[in-house]
């Protein structure tokens, strides 16, 4: 009985690093549903009956006790349906928008995630929630999700034309924090810090760890092999081997 962590791709792996730092062993299953992605572009009415057909196939066939949905996309748009759909606990990923406007002196941040997680209402709750007070320039863009599947498989990524609208909105200039709404740009932090080493940069995955093991503290997990799914290309051994996650049969969703 292990914890399913779920994403559109590989995005999620760095939850699945965090989670090794902070408890080493946990039995996880990862599900990378890759063969519909990129998500962040693909229309809500489309998404939702995908998400919850997917993830409704991983629960019935892995038997989780709990889901981590390491997908911002997904998490703004299927959280509440997935919840009242299974009866376990899941964990979302929203951006840290609160970190971010904690860290910030000029009172201006940033953030970037994919063009469907800018567009949900739930953004801009977290916005009034958490930074009210300081002005806050989102930008959706495809293509960094695309860059950090590129960088992962070994490619060397330039980031630099992607990022650059958010600065050059009205007061982009005055930006020093920004919040990473998508859990793909974890890989591409270092090409963040040296495009911008003034800026701090606040990416979700450590946060959604800690989530996650706050939420499954009371369960009796067993040990169980680490392995990973996906829906699409099967994701080659050595690029797991750091996650300790070993490769399974492709999960078939028709």
């Amino acid at each position: 009985m292990a914890i399913l962590v779920f994403d559109s791709g590989i995005g999620g792996l760095g939850v699945v690093a965090a989670l090794n730092d902070l408890a080493p062993g946990l039995p996880l299953t990862y599900l990378a549903d890759n063969g519909f992605f990129p998500y962040g572009e693909r229309p809500d009415e489309i998404l939702l009956p995908h998400i919850l057909n997917v993830i409704g196939k991983a629960i019935a066939r892995e038997q989780p006790e709990a889901v981590v949905i390491a997908c911002n996309t997904a998490s703004t748009i299927a959280l509440p349906a997935l919840r009242e759909a299974f009866p376990l606990p899941f964990i979302g990923c929203v951006p840290p928008i609160k970190t971010a406007a904690a860290t910030s002196l000029t009172r201006s941040i940033g953030v970037l995630a994919t063009a469907a997680t800018v567009r949900r209402p739930y953004l801009n709750s977290l916005i009034t929630r958490f930074a009210p007070d300081c002005r806050v320039l989102a930008l959706g863009t495809p293509a960094l999700a695309l860059l950090a599947e590129q960088k992962f498989r070994g490619a060397q990524v330039d980031v630099s034309d992607a990022v650059s609208p958010l600065f050059t909105q009205s007061g982009g200039e005055s930006i020093d924090a920004i919040a990473l709404g998508c859990t793909h740009y974890t890989f591409l932090l270092p090409e963040f810090m040296a495009m911008r080493h003034d800026i701090s940069w606040h990416d979700p995955a450590l946060p959604v760890a800690r989530q996650t093991l706050k939420i499954i503290e009371s369960l009796s997990l067993s040990e169980a092999p680490r392995t990973a799914r996906c829906t699409g290309e099967t994701i080659a051994p050595h690029l797991l081997a750091p996650f300790a996650l070993a490769p399974m049969a492709p999960l078939k969703t028709e």
